[in-house]
């Protein structure tokens, strides 16, 4: 790997962990009043073009961070509609 590659993976590992944190307080607390709906469509349909867009260019570091990070979307979605008060 060159140092390009290492410096995507590394931007990719804490750009993914830092959003984790979200879905976890979510799951724990069972609230999502804070979440809104239309920002989380928005961000799902972007991290689902940046993933495409990695596979268009065959880019590991982008394609690992956006499959996780679209995982994580799509759970808070889930949340916001399983939660729903």
């Amino acid at each position: 790997m060159n140092p390009i590659e290492i410096l995507g993976l590394v931007a990719a590992i804490l750009t993914t962990t830092a959003f984790l944190p979200q879905v976890y307080k979510t799951w724990k607390t069972k609230s999502t009043d804070s979440l809104s709906l239309s920002m989380l469509y928005i961000f799902v349909i972007g991290v689902l073009c940046w993933l495409i867009y990695g596979f268009l260019i065959n880019s590991v570091p982008i394609i690992l961070a956006n499959f996780i990070t679209a995982i994580s979307g799509f759970l808070l979605l889930y949340f916001k509609y399983r939660y729903k008060n």
